[in-house]
C-alpha cells in the first residue's frame, strides 16, 4: 500500500483568483512591444447598414459598419466594414480605422479656429468655444469628435444626414485645422511674443 503524506495547511501555496481581484488598485496599463505604455485608443460604433440580396433560396444580408477609432490625444480614424456577420463587419470596421488613423491640429481642448467643410451632400461648421462649454454636436459628429479629444466645440450640421458623408466631412474639417506656430513656420515668419503691459509707477505727491 503507497504512503499518503497529508500537507499541513501551513504548507500550502494559495491559489490565485480569476479576474481583477489578485491585481492590486491602482496598476499601470501593460507596457506596449517597444516597453512603452500603449495608448488606450476608444471604439464607438456610428452607424450599421443592412443590405440584402434575393437569391434562389431566399434572402441573403451582408452588413456594414461605420467605426470610429481615437486616442482622445489628436490622433482619429474612421473605417467601414462590410461582412455577413454583424461582429465580424464591427471589428473589419476598426482594424481599418486603427490602420487610417491621422493627427489633427489641436488647441488645448478646443480648435484653433472656425471651420466650415464639406463632403458629397453633408456639410459641417465647426467652431472653437469657451472651457466648459461642452460638445454641441450631434450623435455622428460627437463620436469624431470626442475620439479626437476635443471637449469644447460648437457645431452645426447643414446638408445631408448621411452617417458615412458626416463623419468625413467631420474629418475633412479637422484635417483643416493649422496652428498659428505652424502658420508662420510655413511663412518664414518669426512669432512675436506678447509684451504685458507694466504698470504706471506712482508719482509722489509734491507738499
Amino acid at each position: 500500500m503507497a504512503d499518503i503524506t497529508k500537507t499541513k495547511p501551513e504548507d500550502r501555496v494559495p491559489r490565485g483568483g480569476r479576474g481583477r481581484r489578485n491585481k492590486p488598485p491602482g496598476d499601470a496599463p501593460e507596457p506596449g512591444m517597444d516597453g512603452q505604455e500603449s495608448l488606450e485608443l476608444t471604439e464607438k460604433v456610428v452607424f450599421i447598414n443592412r443590405s440584402s440580396k434575393v437569391v434562389k433560396g431566399g434572402r441573403r444580408f451582408n452588413f456594414s459598419a461605420l467605426v470610429v477609432v481615437g486616442d482622445r490625444r489628436g490622433r482619429v480614424g474612421i473605417g467601414l466594414g462590410k461582412a455577413s456577420e454583424v461582429a465580424d463587419a464591427i471589428r473589419r470596421g476598426g482594424e481599418l480605422a486603427r490602420n487610417q488613423m491621422v493627427s489633427v491640429s489641436l488647441k488645448d481642448a478646443t480648435i484653433p479656429h472656425e471651420v466650415f467643410c464639406s463632403y458629397g451632400g453633408a456639410d459641417i461648421l465647426l467652431r472653437p468655444a469657451s472651457p466648459g462649454t461642452g460638445i454641441i454636436a450631434g450623435r455622428t459628429v460627437r463620436a469624431v469628435l470626442e475620439a479626437a479629444g476635443l471637449k469644447d466645440v460648437l457645431s452645426k450640421s447643414l446638408g445631408s444626414n448621411n452617417a458615412a458623408n458626416v463623419v468625413k466631412a467631420t474629418l475633412k474639417g479637422l484635417l483643416s485645422l493649422r496652428l498659428r506656430e505652424d502658420i508662420y513656420k510655413g511663412r518664414g515668419l518669426a512669432m512675436k511674443k506678447a509684451e504685458t503691459p507694466k504698470t504706471p509707477e506712482a508719482v509722489p505727491a509734491t507738499a
